[in-house]
């Protein structure tokens, strides 16, 4: 049968967007186009009387909105519920309610035009922000200023849909994506959104394949057209031909064989026939994630993502919320371990700061910004400290390019510690700190910096686009980001044979551990560890328990002192071929 890239350049009835949640499915579109609510913005008489319907507006509107809580925490965990507990907060902002209120009395207008302007204004300051997040968090204000106008105009939302549509519109808040899920909603396709939308983080945590940044899906599809979901590659198939619905259905089934074939890999260790073990750990986004950590057998979380954090709340966390979020999850995953990562701020990520930069990717980002900002910084030090006391938590550095950033911020945490003796607060005195490796300097230095810390850990996704340079979301570029490029194979087994010489663990956390085709490339390299997406974990085991490790060793040999990309990938394709296939699949 036809591969996926051989369908695309013979068809013309798909779309791409953002791979926001991965997965598969067929199922007819309902396509959800939002009321646009009409806004009367007429002198009133009875002043008293709009006032009192404001506020039982907002009471309506309360009431909602706790019953969705209620029903996001049923049905993703209470982390990434929160969204809703943070949206109830704004409904009671006292100061809000006091605005609108004081303008109805002197204004004398209907409540719904003060409603509408009052809450627009805020709307303006993050649509008109640089970053993609606050313009995301800009929508989520939108339905709870539409939510209060709507009760005021006593008008219901329409949330029943077709049992096991796909939902398409122009974007989702996440009140709509969780009231979807009531009438079985089986995946999203959105006009507008990136990977932070909340629309995204609800369909990834409900395991709903979701393409989202289509820009123009809306318009393309119609009620009623079959569609079919590739979240995995950002594709949507409008009215799927014959072929494309017979190769999409055996794929269906292939990953659900799949899965339901991995379930008995969970308590087995990730071993090599010749006994080389691997450490496997998981990257989590939000404490949410954990069960899922858990139930695919991770040995631990080798990445928790913390700037995630603040794109949930939209805010930075005191240190009391951060001991809070930390220690649940040490305390959930005991006795393995959980490295947590200090706030990767800048670039591509979440951004709190007001910085105009010609080039954020090479500019304060990572451990720069956090020591440019040292109260910031302190906060999460001491955080992470006070949830070490059960001698499992580790803490790691991000965009390391010098040694001395890696001295500073070991300065921060002696003091830190210090702090917390005189205040006798308990916490682990031996600590584990580690780096990042995601830029050429960082790798060209591996021993030197390997020596002042106590582990590595590769983050390919930087590390391949500044080895490269490219941006792997430019379209004009993107194929130039090449992961299995000689520099990039040649990079990765120098940090690894330099970070050795200083007696460190070396793991690695991108995207490329995940790919099955690199893993035995990565385990012959010697790595001691990789750290991936909970969902791929009985995947990358079943290939790592299918190696024999000296053969591994000896493909890495080889790839070593190949020169393309495409010399490295025909290897590793006859590796599997001729030790592999038939291994993965009585690997049980």
């Amino acid at each position: 049968m036809k591969g996926l890239k051989e369908i695309l350049k013979h068809s013309a009835n798909y779309l791409t967007g953002i791979a926001a949640a991965p997965g598969l499915t067929i199922g007819n579109a309902y396509v959800f186009a939002k009321e646009v609510l009409q806004i009367n913005n007429s002198e009133i008489t009875e002043v008293d009387e709009a006032v009192t319907l404001f506020h039982e507006a907002l009471e309506k509107s309360q009431k909602e909105l706790r019953k969705i809580f209620g029903f996001a925490k049923e049905k993703m965990g209470e982390a990434r519920a929160a969204i809703f507990e943070a949206h109830l907060m704004i409904l009671d902002d006292p100061v809000l309610i006091g605005n609108i209120t004081e303008r109805i009395k002197k204004e004398k207008k209907f409540p719904e035009f003060i409603v509408d302007d009052e809450i627009s204004k805020y709307q303006q300051l993050m649509f008109g922000a640089s970053e993609h997040y606050m313009k995301e968090r800009a929508l989520d204000i939108e339905d709870i200023k539409n939510r209060i106008i709507r009760n005021l105009q006593k008008k219901r939302w329409q949330s029943k849909i077709p049992l096991e549509a796909i939902v398409v519109s122009g974007n989702l808040t996440p009140a709509d994506t969780i009231l979807f899920i009531k009438s079985s909603a089986v995946g999203y396709i959105t006009d507008h959104g990136g990977l932070t939308s909340h629309a995204a983080i609800i369909a990834r945590s409900l395991n709903l394949p979701a393409v989202v940044g289509t820009h123009n899906a809306s318009e393309k599809i119609i009620d009623g057209d079959l569609l079919v979901i590739d979240g995995f590659h950002g594709i949507v198939f409008i009215n799927p031909d014959e072929h494309q619905i017979k190769y999409f259905t055996e794929k269906i089934k292939h990953l659900f064989e799949i899965n339901e074939e991995l379930q008995g890999l969970k308590d087995k260790p990730a071993e090599t026939l010749d006994g080389r073990k691997i450490n496997l750990l998981a990257n989590v986004d939000v404490s949410g994630e954990i069960d899922l950590v858990i139930t695919k057998g991770a040995k631990g979380i080798g990445l928790f993502r913390t700037e995630q954090i603040i794109e949930e709340i939209g805010e930075f966390p005191d240190e009391e919320e951060q001991v809070k979020i930390y220690s649940k999850l040490a305390d959930r995953i005991y006795p393995e371990s959980i490295t947590i990562r200090a706030f990767d701020i800048g670039g591509d990520k979440v951004r709190q700061f007001d910085l105009q930069e010609a080039n954020p990717f090479l500019g304060l980002r990572g451990v720069r910004l956090l020591l440019e900002n040292e109260s910031l910084f302190r906060i999460q030090i001491r955080a992470v400290l006070r949830a070490s006391i059960h001698k499992n938590v580790n803490f790691m550095i991000p965009m390391v390019s010098t040694l001395q950033e890696i001295k500073k911020t070991k300065l921060l945490i002696d003091e830190c510690k210090a702090e917390l003796h005189n205040e006798k607060i308990p916490f682990d005195k031996h600590l584990k700190v580690g780096i990042m490796i995601e830029v050429p300097s960082a790798a060209v230095m591996s021993r030197e910096y390997a020596a002042e810390v106590d582990f590595l850990s590769i983050g390919t996704n930087d590390l391949i686009q500044y080895l490269m340079a490219v941006d792997r979301g430019n379209d004009y570029v993107s194929d130039l980001y090449q992961e299995f490029h000689p520099s990039v194979i040649r990079t990765l087994s120098h940090i690894v044979i330099e970070g050795k010489k200083s007696k460190v663990m070396v793991s690695i956390c991108g995207e490329m551990a995940a790919d099955t085709l690199a893993v035995p490339l990565l385990v012959g390299l010697g790595l001691d560890s990789l750290s991936v997406s909970p969902s791929a974990i009985p995947s990358v085991k079943r290939t790592i328990r299918a190696l024999d490790y000296s053969k591994a060793k000896k493909l890495a040999e080889e790839c070593l002192n190949l020169s393309s990309e495409e010399e490295i990938i025909k290897t590793i394709e006859k590796f599997f071929k001729d030790n592999l296939i038939q291994r993965t699949r009585n690997i049980l």
